[in-house]
């Protein structure tokens, strides 16, 4: 049939505010739904078969009861015979495998929502022909997210009569992509399956998308039989029983339907062999079946390819309306076994439902705040985005290739585009991810190169409609901003930007870019023009040197073999010069990826984490100017798209990224990629660098890059699991030693460590300060010191609890590794006790030389002990021992040990007798770095007992330099102490 929209030469000025304003009506995807009723407020929870399907069933009062059962006594009769009850229960039973099926992605991101376990009829709201065609009200965002639907109409119901007393027979269901039609329709199935919808006694699902594959003639009484094999006993009942049968064609859009006599001849016999498209039309006119009823589910752009004379009621499926339901389904999907402490071998009791709680607690609190991600949340199927990301971020405990971010954001628009076409009827057969990676690519693109979230209705104009030239691209623009527009792109809720979009999750922006420039859509005129004229000499060359060979051999003229090799220039000059699109490519992500500006930002995955989860404290003013934007996951999109995985799943999606292309990247990004990565970067920009290469996925160029890495800076960055993941995975690609690896205040516990394990056996200076490492940490430090191919050299474990029992396992790794020269124990509450224990099991140590146990609350038997143990010690020559409860005299017999004599320097105070101690800079460094983490009456103590010591000690030499050396001391620790009285320090 002829096109039901047709477009004008270019769209009027206020069509893309128009649909701005019809966006917030009909929002929703196809996984978790609400159905709002009326009557007394219940929730029900049902079974569901795809992504993020649980939802929220809430009845009320304004709607009639479902409909009861009618009498089984008109198909009864036709189904006494057994063999027929027998082939329906086995088509419903493989009906029920079929539709229970769970997609991959579910099973991989998180844990999943079985057919048993939660779902929630959609909200469906009763809609006519006129509706869908007039535009809808202008509502905001935040006045229909507290709106309550009107003219809801519960699955159960759809096949009542309509408001004139008629009985419906067919049913339109439609719904932009990703508002739920085909789970519905499972659902649906699933129901019927299990008996929860008596109204129908045969249930019948074809997929359009099949049909459509077929032109060859078949009766529908053999398409049956093809398609459902168990009802080869049934099928001959059709049209000869009151078997109440139910049709359900899913996905209209894919077929090419003409509703003229002319063009689909009548047919009214199920056993008359005529195209699949033609049974389609005559179910729907009532001419073949009319007892039979039908529901059709489609996307608005084809709704008008059905006349409105055969169509009883249409509908219209919505979504989460409400944000105590998002809150709801956020608490069901975040609360299902497999989230929490036991994937990442957590075993402390209740650390498992308290992350889970603590994380709905963060996620409803910024939904409260109609933040954009509330708006976002309308959308159900970005709520299994939502959670899944989540998982990603909190859950992960190992990080196969499968589970990359990329890898989530490739997987989601699989589920919601599959390799679906825009537009059936146009002869071009753009898929939809195609188009939308053309168009919302480059506004996404442009958005990114310039530093901006929220775009105008110009903007919109410029990247969507400046380039329309002919009136197939009018209309499939047109088909686009019907049916796609809205899933990407959602009206701003920011106060003062309510008339500009902006795109419904902000990571979605950044990887549509990233796909746009690596699809090489970003062409300059230049490589334009070569790839057209390189294919076009291609071809023409192609002809001319078949002619040309075969006049040579008929006339041999000597200038033949000249022009030969002239054509072929032609077509390797242009395709060099459309081959530096992929340099580009290359340098772009290099560019973006070591931008010196974003060095002081958080790394990635604390950003996705605050997008989702807000930050916590005081909001921003609205009228406060913003930061600059910031679009660190860009270049990390553009890698992560060239994986193997990712670039095969894009590829049922009709975007395609050729071997070579990725290859010839990979290729030319090597040497900029590396040489930047080799100029010291911050922490969370080398974070966000093994990020990269973790998405990147290619073992080869990791492999490379890692090499380069002999210093490893991540202090200050808080390594959760996935994190950790990320680093062992990386760093795992290749088994070159580490010079240094610091992993200061990075939040590190024991199933951190365990994780890092090879990494850490390979680092000659470790650095795990201020961890909270207690004994369990210990131990598993203990075994790595004990491995045989540990080479840890230097261990700094300053300010975490140890205690008593972690000395114990500490002091048995010093008993027999044989690599380790520096230990630092400072401030870790060793106590008396826990010196002891070390003191012990030093004497079998061989390599040790330097041991720092400031800090530990030591008196004089305990140090007295270790010093006499360290006098005998082979190589053992630096003890330091400051800041302990050592007595005067303790410090007196402390000082006159001397190295030459007692092979041992021991680093108690600042003075040496009548002279300043050599080491006094190091010691108030050390004490001034760690102040924020000390006890500051305690340290204050100490520092007034250094004073005093300084002032007796300057009071006893004559020498007019050493005077003056204690006195810059002295100045020292006075402007410490100084800062530390009024709280400055």
């Amino acid at each position: 049939m002829s096109r039901a929209m047709q477009c004008p030469s270019r769209l009027p000025w206020g069509s893309w505010t128009q649909l701005r304003r019809c966006l917030p009506e009909q929002r929703g995807t196809r996984r978790a739904y609400l159905c709002a009723a009326s009557g007394t407020r219940r929730a029900c929870l049902c079974a569901a078969s795809l992504p993020g399907e649980p939802c929220i069933h809430h009845q009320g009062g304004s709607q009639e009861p479902p409909a009861q059962p009618s009498s089984p006594r008109h198909g009864l009769a036709a189904l006494r015979n057994v063999a027929s009850s027998d082939a329906i229960k086995k088509h419903q039973k493989s009906l029920s495998a079929w539709f229970s099926h769970q997609p991959n992605e579910e099973r991989q991101f998180g844990p999943s929502f079985s057919l048993d376990a939660v779902h929630v009829d959609p909200v469906i709201r009763e809609s006519s022909l006129e509706e869908i065609l007039k535009p809808s009200p202008d509502l905001t965002v935040q006045h229909q997210l507290q709106q309550p639907c009107s003219r809801v109409i519960g699955l159960q119901n759809l096949f009542d009569v309509d408001a004139c007393g008629q009985q419906v027979k067919t049913v339109v269901l439609f719904g932009t992509v990703g508002t739920g039609k085909s789970t519905l329709i499972k659902k649906m199935v699933v129901d019927w399956c299990h008996g929860r919808l008596p109204r129908f006694e045969l249930v019948i699902p074809f997929s359009c998308e099949d049909l459509s594959q077929s032109h060859t003639p078949i009766s529908l009484r053999r398409l049956i039989t093809k398609k459902y094999q168990h009802l080869r006993d049934v099928v001959p009942m059709l049209g000869t029983s009151n078997l109440r049968m139910l049709f359900i064609l899913n996905g209209l859009e894919r077929l090419n339907l003409d509703f003229r006599l002319a063009g689909t001849e009548l047919c009214c016999d199920p056993s008359e062999p005529v195209p699949p498209p033609a049974i389609v039309v005559n179910l729907l006119r009532k001419y073949l079946l009319p007892e039979a009823s039908i529901i059709v589910t489609t996307r608005p752009s084809a709704v008008r390819r059905i006349p409105g004379k055969y169509v009883g009621r249409y509908a219209e499926i919505c979504g989460f309306s409400d944000t105590n339901l998002q809150k709801l389904y956020f608490q069901m999907r975040l609360s299902q076994p497999g989230c929490g402490g036991e994937d990442r071998g957590d075993n402390r009791p209740g650390s498992s439902s308290g992350e889970q709680d603590n994380l709905v607690e963060m996620l409803s609190r910024n939904l409260e705040r109609h933040n954009q991600i509330a708006a976002a949340c309308f959308l159900p199927s970005y709520c299994w985005l939502v959670c899944t990301t989540l998982h990603f971020l909190y859950f992960t405990k190992t990080v196969p290739p499968s589970q990359t971010l990329t890898g989530i954001y490739t997987s989601f628009l699989r589920l919601n585009f599959g390799g679906e076409v825009l537009d059936s009827t146009d002869p071009t057969n753009i898929s939809m991810m195609k188009y939308v990676a053309k168009t919302v690519g480059k506004l996404a693109h442009e958005g990114v190169m310039s530093r901006k979230t929220c775009f105008s209705e110009e903007d919109l104009q410029q990247c969507f409609e400046v380039e329309m030239k002919t009136e197939s691209e009018l209309n499939l623009l047109e088909v686009f901003r019907s049916d796609v527009f809205r899933f990407f792109l959602t009206p701003c809720v920011q106060p003062g930007k309510e008339h500009t979009f902006v795109f419904t999750i902000p990571a979605m922006q950044e990887y549509l870019a990233a796909l746009y420039v690596v699809l090489g859509e970003k062409k300059t005129l230049t490589q334009r023009v070569g790839k057209e004229l390189s294919e076009f000499f291609g071809k023409v060359s192609e002809d001319v040197v078949v002619v040309l060979n075969i006049i040579s051999k008929v006339l041999p003229l000597r200038f033949l073999p000249v022009l030969l090799n002239l054509l072929k220039i032609f077509p390797r000059y242009f395709s060099r010069l459309s081959g530096k699109d992929r340099d580009t490519i290359a340098r772009t992500m290099a560019e973006e990826l070591f931008k010196e500006e974003d060095y002081f930002n958080d790394d990635v995955l604390d950003q996705i984490n605050s997008s989702i989860l807000g930050v916590e404290g005081p909001m921003r003013h609205p009228d406060e100017v913003s930061d600059d934007e910031v679009f660190e996951l860009f270049p990390i999109f553009m890698g992560g798209i060239l994986s193997r995985r990712n670039r095969a799943i894009l590829e049922q999606l009709g975007c395609s990224i050729k071997n070579l292309a990725a290859f010839e990247i990979a290729k030319a990004m090597k040497k900029t990629v590396i040489r930047n990565s080799r100029k010291g970067l911050p922490p969370s920009e080398l974070m966000d660098y093994l990020f990269f290469l973790h998405e990147f996925q290619n073992e080869r160029f990791t492999a490379e890059a890692i090499r380069s890495l002999r210093t490893v800076n991540l202090s200050s960055v808080k390594m959760t699991p996935l994190k950790c993941s990320v680093l062992a995975s990386v760093m795992g690609t290749t088994c070159h030693e580490v010079e240094e690896l610091n992993l200061t205040s990075c939040n590190l516990d024991t199933s951190s460590l365990r994780t890092l394990f090879p990494v850490l056996l390979r680092c000659k200076a470790l650095h795990l300060q201020l961890n909270s490492l207690g004994p369990d940490a210990c131990k598993e430090i203990r075994d790595l010191l004990l491995h045989d191919k540990c080479v840890v050299s230097n261990l700094r474990l300053a300010n975490n609890p140890v205690g008593e029992q972690g000395a114990q396992f500490l002091a048995e790794a010093l008993a027999g590794n044989r690599s380790l020269t520096r230990l630092s124990l400072l401030h870790t509450s060793l106590g008396d006790r826990g010196v002891e224990v070390i003191a012990q099991h030093l004497a079998k140590n061989q390599h040790l030389q330097e041991l720092n146990l400031g800090y530990n609350s030591l008196t004089d038997a305990a140090a007295l002990g270790l010093v006499e143990v360290a006098k005998k010690h082979t190589t053992l020559d630096t003890v330091h021992l400051y800041f302990n409860d050592i007595s005067e005299e303790g410090k007196r017999e402390l000082h006159t040990l001397r190295v030459d004599q007692d092979g041992v320097r021991v680093l108690v105070f600042l003075t040496a007798g009548t002279d300043v101690s050599d080491y006094w800079s190091n010691i108030l460094s050390i004490v001034h770095k760690n102040l924020p983490f000390w006890d500051r009456e305690r340290v204050r103590q100490h520092l007034a007992l250094i004073l005093q010591d300084l002032e007796s000690s300057r009071r006893q030499t004559a020498n007019p330099w050493r005077k003056a050396k204690f006195l810059r001391v002295e100045n020292e620790v006075k402007r410490m102490l100084g800062k530390l009285q009024h709280g400055s320090l």
